[in-house]
């Protein structure tokens, strides 16, 4: 399974990384392809390519804010949830996630 994501709290600061890092972990000790894109106080960063989140089985917005360029995810379905889901119980929140789209 292939997963992206796009992180945002906000302060841009902590929430941001440290739920990027929370979906990384949780995805990568099940086994699955992973990539997020954080949204902070200084812009996005590892930017997800069209091609990324065409191909992805799943896309998670954890974000505290509206997420910026949504309209590159027009075409896929998305799993929302806050920040503080993938920070205080990630492979809760990544379950969730997953069986949203089956």
């Amino acid at each position: 399974m292939k997963i992206v994501g796009v992180t945002s709290c906000s302060t841009g600061i902590a929430h941001t990384y440290m739920a990027a890092e929370s979906i990384k972990k949780a995805a990568k000790k099940l086994g699955y392809a992973v990539k997020v894109e954080t949204q902070g106080s200084i812009g996005i960063e590892n930017r997800l390519s069209s091609k990324e989140i065409l191909e992805a089985d799943l896309v998670i917005f954890a974000a505290d804010l509206p997420v910026r360029e949504v309209e590159r995810f027009s075409k896929v379905k998305v799993y929302e949830c806050s920040t503080e889901a993938f920070i205080k119980n990630a492979d809760k929140a990544l379950k969730e996630a997953i069986a949203s789209i089956q």
